[in-house]
């Protein structure tokens, strides 16, 4: 039996994990992806079954804080006795630091089909500037 290197930059069943495009669909599934475009930072955190009011985010130092906590309790009662009680409760913590300059108070938040999108717009200084270039006089 002959020994054979494996090279993972090779393998064609990894080239989709190597590839930018679909990283973040493949990294999105976990709960919380942080990815920042040319004018802002975003933040997606997964918080199923969650109500927009049970969400508070909070961005301070650097930091992007997504709590979210649900509550639900069912009650079966017969005749003044209860004879069936359930109660569930759903609590998710997400944090990551910021990687650029932002201006938080231009911040917005929402909850979409259980997905919490936090979208901060960068601050000036952090945008991409082109700068002009010259040719050197003589």
């Amino acid at each position: 039996m002959a020994i054979v290197k494996f090279d993972p930059w090779t393998a064609a069943w990894l080239k989709p994990f190597f590839d930018e495009d679909n990283w973040l669909e493949i990294a999105g599934d976990k709960g919380l992806t942080a990815y920042e475009t040319e004018d802002e930072f975003v933040v997606k955190a997964n918080v199923p079954g969650v109500l927009p009011e049970e969400v508070e985010v909070t961005v301070e130092g650097g930091v992007v804080t997504i709590k979210a906590e649900h509550k639900e309790s069912k009650e079966e009662k017969k005749k003044k006795r209860i004879v069936y009680r359930e109660g569930q409760v759903a609590r998710y913590l997400y944090t990551t630091s910021i990687p650029c300059p932002v201006s938080v108070q231009k911040a917005t938040a929402e909850v979409e089909n259980g997905v919490v999108t936090v979208r901060i717009p960068k601050a000036p200084e952090a945008k991409p500037k082109k700068i002009a270039v010259k040719a050197k006089k003589k």
